[in-house]
């Protein structure tokens, strides 16, 4: 089993940065891929970035190709460096992870209880 607890979501003006941490329990956490999904008011969950049990391989959504960094490190903390962020990607943030790096982007197996991001103009 996995536990998931995102934080540093908040409030930040356009073109600002934020990172996002998402801590996860249970002794398996380093064979789990991991990433983000979001979802803004009256939209529906969408995929963001994922990255793969030993951080060699990520892949991010076309929205935030180029703003977002996902990166994981030994002790049981995944990130997501946001940057140059813009009023649509105010939503709240979920951690998830799961046992398939492909399908972790699709249906991940564990989910966090979401942080919220709010990007004013």
């Amino acid at each position: 089993q996995v536990q998931l607890v995102e934080s540093g979501g908040g409030l930040v003006q356009a073109g600002g940065s934020l990172r996002l941490s998402c801590a996860a329990s249970g002794r398996t956490f380093s064979t789990y891929a991991m990433g983000w999904f979001r979802q803004a008011p009256g939209k529906e969950r969408e995929f963001v970035a994922a990255i793969n049990w030993s951080g060699g391989s990520t892949h991010y959504a076309d929205s935030v190709e180029g703003r977002f960094t996902i990166f994981r490190d030994n002790t049981k903390i995944m990130y997501l460096q946001m940057n140059s962020l813009k009023p649509e990607d105010t939503a709240v943030y979920y951690c998830v992870a799961g046992t398939s790096y492909s399908m972790v982007m699709l249906k991940p197996d564990y989910w966090g209880q979401g942080t919220q991001v709010t990007v004013s103009s």
